[in-house]
Parts: C-alpha cells; sequence; structure tokens
C-alpha cells in the first residue's frame, strides 16, 4: 500500500556497449526530476549493439531506506528469497516499487541487505554499486539502483520470479531440467561472463548454481550481486572449500581464472544434476566415465557428442594451473555449436506456465459514494487550509503507540526536543509554515520519538511552501511509521496531485477512504 517511489537520485549511463576496459569510471549523480525509478534509461542502442544490451529498463538511482522497507513489507522475514533464508550472512528480499504516472504495475525488485559494517566507507559502496549498475545486459539481472543509509548497505536488482539453477537441478518437483535447456544455460551465463569481462570487471563472486536465475520468460540471467564482494574485505566464496579455485585457498585472491574455474563447477552441476568435489568429477572424468557423470533423471536424453564436449570444456575450466584454463570468449566459442531446440521458448523446456504481461489495473474506482469524511473532502479539494485545521484539530491522538519512552530517556535533550516540536505546533496553529518545518525537522532530527503527525504537518508545511517533493518524502516516512493510517495517505494524495500525478493522486485518495472506512469500523 502506499506511494514507494525513488524521490532521490539516479545514474545515466553510457551505451551499454563500451569498448573492452571502460566500465571503470564512476558516473555522474544528476538531480531526478520524477519519482520513477525507471525514469532514466540509456540512449537506444544501434542495431549491432541490440543484441547484448537488455530489454529491460537501464535507469540506476539511489533508493532511501524508507523506499525499500516500504517496497519489502519492512523487511518481512516471508519476503526473504535467499536459499539459506534467515541463516544467510546477508539477506536478498523480494518486493514491488511503485511506478509512476501511467507506467502500469509495481515493479518487482529484488534487495539485498549487507550485514552491519560490511562497507564501512560508504563512498566505496556507492561507487562499487555505480560500477555494477552501469552493465547492461539481456544476461544478467541487472542492477537498478543502491542505498547508503547509515550503516545500512543495500543493493537493488531486476527480481527474477521463475527460481535458482539449483532449484530446478538439485530440488526439481515436477520434472528435471532437460538436455537442450541445460546446454542453453551454460551458453547464456558464459555470454554473460564474457560481456562483464569485456567491459572491465572479469571478476564474479562465488559463481555457482545459486547465482544463476531464471526470468519472466524462463531464461537463465547471471545474478548482477555476484559482481560485488560480501564486504569491503571480506570472504568472496562461501560454497564448501572443496568447490573453491585452489589458487584462491593459497592466495585468498579471486582473479578472471577463478571465475572460470568456478563455472566448471557450474557445468557440474548441469551434467550430474549433483553436487560432485571438482576433484572426485576429475577423477571420473580420466577414466572415461562420463555415464557414470551423467544426470540419470536424463534416463539417456541427451547426445553423446554432446555431453563429451561438455565434459571436455567443464575438464579445461577445472584444471589445477590457472594459465590452463580457457578465458570467455573460448567458453562462448564451444557452447554456441552445442545449441539446439533454439525455436522452443525457455518456459517451456522449463516446464513453468507462459508469462503473460501484466496488464495495468483498471482506472481508480471513484471515491466511495457514502458521505466522505472531513479529511476526505478537503484532500480532494486540495483545500490545504482546512487541512492544517483538521491537523491543528486532531492534535497527537493517533501517535498513540508509536513511542514507548522509559524513565531514563527524559533527559535534556528529550526536553528539548519536545520543546521544538511546541514550537513547531505553535508555528504550524499560526500558519507559520517556515518556523514550523524548522521546528520539526530539529524533533525529527533527534530521533528518540517518531512521531507520524509531526511527518504529516511538515507535508502541509512544505505544501503551503510550495514543496511539493519534501512533501510527499514526509507523508511516505508518516506512512512508514504507521502503515494503515489514513492522514499519510491523504497527505501523499494531495502532494502527488501538486505534482501533477493525478492518476496516482486519484488511486491514494481511494485507498486513504477506503482505510479510514476500515478503521471507523473496527473503532465502532
Amino acid at each position: 500500500m502506499g506511494c514507494c517511489r525513488s524521490s532521490l537520485r539516479a545514474v545515466t549511463h553510457p551505451h551499454p556497449e563500451k569498448p573492452p576496459g571502460t566500465g571503470a569510471g564512476a558516473a555522474p549523480m544528476a538531480r531526478r526530476p520524477s519519482f520513477s525509478a525507471s525514469a532514466h534509461r540509456a540512449a537506444p542502442p544501434p542495431p549491432a549493439a541490440a543484441a547484448a544490451a537488455s530489454s529491460s529498463e537501464a535507469g540506476f538511482a539511489e533508493f532511501s531506506l524508507a523506499e525499500l522497507r516500504a517496497a519489502t513489507g519492512g523487511f518481512a522475514p516471508e519476503n526473504i528469497v535467499s536459499e539459506s533464508g534467515d541463516k544467510a550472512p546477508n539477506f536478498v528480499y523480494r518486493g514491488r516499487l511503485q511506478q509512476g504516472q501511467g507506467q502500469g504495475p509495481r515493479r518487482a525488485i529484488a534487495v539485498k541487505k549487507f550485514g552491519k559494517m560490511a562497507w564501512p566507507d560508504p563512498k566505496q559502496f556507492a561507487e562499487e554499486a555505480r560500477g555494477v549498475g552501469r552493465l547492461r545486459h539481456r544476461r544478467l539481472a541487472n542492477l537498478i539502483g543502491y542505498c547508503c543509509d547509515g550503516d545500512e548497505r543495500l543493493l537493488v536488482a531486476e527480481f527474477m520470479p521463475n527460481d535458482t539453477l539449483a532449484k530446478h537441478v538439485f530440488h526439481w518437483e515436477n520434472q528435471t531440467i532437460e538436455w537442450a535447456m541445460r546446454l542453453r544455460v551454460a551458453y547464456h551465463i558464459a555470454e554473460a561472463l564474457d560481456y562483464c569481462s569485456n567491459e572491465g570487471r572479469p571478476l564474479y563472486h562465488d559463481l555457482n548454481a545459486y547465482r544463476v536465475l531464471f526470468d519472466e520468460n524462463g531464461d537463465p540471467r547471471l545474478s548482477c550481486f555476484g559482481l560485488m564482494k560480501n564486504s569491503r574485505d571480506g570472504k568472496s566464496y562461501s560454497t564448501n572449500l572443496a568447490y573453491t579455485p585452489p589458487e584462491y585457498l593459497r592466495t585468498g585472491r579471486v582473479t578472471p581464472e577463478s571465475v572460470i574455474f568456478s563455472f566448471g563447477t557450474v557445468l557440474l552441476d548441469l551434467l550430474s544434476g549433483k553436487r560432485i568435489p571438482p576433484s572426485h568429477a576429475l577423477d571420473m572424468m580420466r577414466g572415461d566415465n562420463i555415464q557414470m557423470l551423467m544426470d540419470s533423471h536424463l534416463e539417456g536424453n541427451y547426445s553423446t557428442e554432446e555431453a563429451t564436449a561438455l565434459v571436455d570444456l567443464a575438464s579445461q575450466c577445472l584444471q589445477y594451473e590457472a594459465r590452463d584454463r580457457p578465458n570467455t570468449k573460448k567458453l562462448v566459442t564451444i557452447l554456441e555449436p552445442l545449441q539446439t531446440k533454439l525455436e522452443v521458448p525457455s518456459y517451456e523446456m522449463l516446464g513453468i506456465p507462459k508469462h503473460e504481461e501484466e496488464v495495468p489495473p483498471p482506472p481508480a474506482p471513484q471515491p466511495p459514494q457514502h458521505p466522505l469524511s472531513p479529511m476526505a473532502e478537503a484532500c480532494s479539494r486540495m483545500d490545504l487550509t482546512a487541512i492544517q485545521q483538521i491537523l491543528v484539530s486532531t492534535h497527537y491522538r493517533d501517535d498513540e503507540g508509536s513511542n514507548e519512552l522509559s524513565f531514563q530517556e527524559w533527559t535534556q535533550q528529550m526536553r528539548d526536543m519536545l520543546d521544538a516540536r511546541k514550537r513547531g505546533d505553535l508555528a504550524f496553529r499560526d500558519k507559520d509554515f517556515k518556523t514550523a518545518i524548522e521546528c520539526y525537522t530539529q524533533f525529527v532530527d533527534v530521533g528518540t520519538m517518531v512521531s507520524p503527525t509531526v511527518y504529516a504537518r511538515r507535508s502541509l508545511c512544505h505544501l503551503m511552501c510550495d514543496q511539493p517533493d519534501a512533501a510527499l518524502r514526509d507523508a511516505m516516512q508518516a506512512q512508514c511509521v504507521y502503515p494503515e493510517w489514513p492522514t499519510a495517505f491523504y497527505m501523499q494524495a494531495v502532494a502527488l496531485s501538486k505534482l501533477d500525478m493525478q492518476s496516482d493522486a486519484k488511486d491514494m485518495l481511494s485507498e486513504a477512504s477506503q482505510l479510514e472506512e476500515k478503521k471507523q469500523k473496527n473503532s465502532r
């Protein structure tokens, strides 16, 4: 519920197809005029580059923590999609961002939340994120934004709804992944690695079957999260040491050749349908015991010639000496001729339903026919003076339960903060809105108490001062504090209308009325 848009900054990208090695510098940050996370797009690629550029939006934004909290339901445990669930060192959540006016349904996202102090330097984290965010390819689950807020560090990527390669190969339910699809997975991931290498980002951390994702059409994509370390100087490999490149065990450093070794372990997964330590698999290959290596669930439905070629490639990737392994270009060259069933869509080979484009919802319903509340009436008329009078009369009764303070918290700082709020209230009552903004900001910045009413009042002050962007942010903050507070939705509706986003404003007004009606029924 509510308005969750990226109201901060966006990065515009250079052309997605640059010459090798040109992807290192940081892109400039630019103020974004709209509230859509997809407002900025890369320039359309020329025909020669169209195959490499992703069909998805190329916008890259800095999000606020409040936006991502709202998008993920407060980082709710039920929205965790990390394979290890709440036991993972860094959680990945699914969520939805509100799109801009006329852009249809909310955009699905994946949010990776790093552990506290994983990246102590926010500037370094932002630079790394912008470097990865510059990449755009149809074989990647692309990075679309990041967040640095206090100690919090988060990455935001396109959400891939059809699980991981690990799920389809190791934990399948209805059908195992067929041979032609396994070859397609290997080829597509090789293409993704080759693209990243050509763009000057050849290092991929902890490549494994959990990093291979399937999009809405069932096409395999490589997660962008592996293009950044789990911490500034933390471990790059979280998998069992038996699957770790030998040189990483010696030096603790990831190299381009280490990525090739890890790609070889993914090939083993595709061949065998189970986790086999590379040393054991190599012994089987040397003994020409390919049949023992192959996944029995395939029931012999594969080409021996193609299987031999894939086994040979896996053997090359898993060589002990890094210099003996192929590069990404050779991976693509070997895998491309093995592709079959080119006319069969991936979703069909995976046995999942065909993706249907989401149809934008019908026009928002008109406000309820029953008599509108005074607040709803004032918002529908855009009567800011009437809204101000209502907020004065309701005082802080909706803040009950928002704060529980111990005796120890009543310090001089607390008294000063409450005094700032009192001065803000007097200025608000007297319609001195600039002074009210200053006083309420002093109250908010201390952070000991959180008041949705203060955010709502400051939101109206911003509207009175012709600052609708700031007004919308405060209304969204009020919703974060009190998720089903009708006033927070009413204030968002007014701010959106001031921003000429009439369709969204209408939706928000209707939602606010429904919440208010529900609240009144519950109080009877």
